[in-house]
């Protein structure tokens, strides 16, 4: 989602932007192109289509004639340097996550990101949604002459307090106006550590706190048995919504007490927490990725895979008063104005292409 809103902010900047994805054109494509935007996709994947996808990805890049290639995650960034027509132009690169073990990816993944330390110095610049990941990965051998942090952006117009939220929610779910919620918002991934919030949630429930618990995302609703299993396994049965896929996030965020981020790996910066800040809701995050720097002051953050820190800082912020928790919602929205604006991250973006293309018209030294 970060793409989408960075090219909302960027078609005011005068910049002429086309995508490629080398699948299809996925959920967002469609809103990409209500921005004026050109959508098209190469077809990777399976089945016979795929045999002739890199000569679509080559032929549309060449067409479009571009003055500058920003690939987009570890794919993208090296189908964006194969792709290069014959005017080389500069090729940008993007990396949203961060990267402890090579174990933890599917093997053609891994095989990507070991390619591409190998041909990072191709790169006119790598860009990094994290600090964290930026060390990570330039240990792993990428380039660290191309290195720029660019943190991620947020429509704080979108996501903000909503004082009506709360009452919405809870009148949706069926409980108390006094119950203190907690939520996890994503989809369903060994990575985003689901079950370690619900071993989490049972020992801070197990306490007699007058909590229930949200989680929201693709994967996460009634239908997934490892999870139901789990539910019923800790005795969360009826203290646990599984809202799946929901499409009023901003609402559903704003009517939580507490955000969780519970990822036991691969977060760089963690869109959730970012739009929970913006929303007035304090964090518990683990400490992955770039989550301790922007939480800072908003909340708690713990290590990553202990599930009784994760539950005994659930349970510090639940038993905390509505006003300490919307002192430190407040001071998470006021940073979120301070640093992380998607019109300042986009600016960002935009001044980082002006200097790759002035760096490549620069005329030479002459002797």
């Amino acid at each position: 989602m970060m793409l989408l809103k960075l090219l909302s902010a960027m078609t005011a900047k005068q910049w002429h932007a086309m995508v490629i994805s080398l699948r299809d054109t996925g959920t967002i494509g469609p809103w990409i192109e209500k921005l004026g935007i050109q959508v098209s996709a190469a077809g990777f994947g399976r089945g016979l289509r795929s045999l002739g996808a890199p000569s679509r990805l080559r032929r549309a890049v060449t067409a479009a004639s571009p003055d500058l290639l920003q690939g987009w995650m570890y794919h993208g960034n090296l189908a964006a340097l194969l792709a290069r027509p014959r005017s080389h132009p500069p090729v940008i690169w993007n990396i949203r996550q961060s990267l402890t073990d090579l174990a933890h990816e599917r093997l053609a993944t891994a095989l990507v990101i070991q390619a591409g330390a190998r041909l990072s110095r191709r790169a006119a610049r790598i860009i990094y949604n994290s600090h964290v990941s930026a060390r990570q990965h330039e240990s792993f051998g990428y380039e660290p002459s191309r290195t720029v942090v660019i943190p991620n952006g947020f429509d704080l117009a979108r996501f903000k307090p909503l004082p009506e939220a709360r009452s919405i929610l809870r009148s949706r779910l069926g409980v108390q106006s006094e119950t203190v919620l907690v939520g996890q918002v994503a989809r369903f991934h060994r990575m985003k550590n689901h079950l370690g919030f619900l071993r989490a949630a049972a020992s801070v429930a197990a306490t007699g706190s007058g909590m229930a618990f949200v989680l929201a995302g693709t994967g996460v609703d009634s239908g997934n048995r490892e999870l139901m299993r789990a539910i019923d396994g800790l005795g969360l049965r009826g203290r646990v919504h599984l809202l799946g896929a929901i499409d009023d996030v901003p609402m559903r965020m704003a009517g939580l007490d507490v955000l969780c981020s519970p990822s036991a790996w691969g977060e760089g910066f963690p869109n959730v927490v970012g739009e929970a800040l913006a929303a007035g809701v304090p964090c518990v995050a683990t400490d992955v990725g770039d989550s301790a720097w922007v939480v800072g002051e908003a909340g708690i953050v713990v290590p990553p895979g202990d599930d009784a820190a994760l539950g005994a800082a659930l349970g510090e912020l639940a038993r905390a008063s509505a006003e300490r928790r919307r002192g430190l919602g407040g001071a998470g929205r006021r940073r979120m104005l301070q640093e992380f604006t998607i019109e300042a991250i986009a600016t960002r973006y935009a001044e980082l292409y002006d200097t790759v293309l002035a760096e490549r018209f620069r005329p030479r030294d002459t002797p």
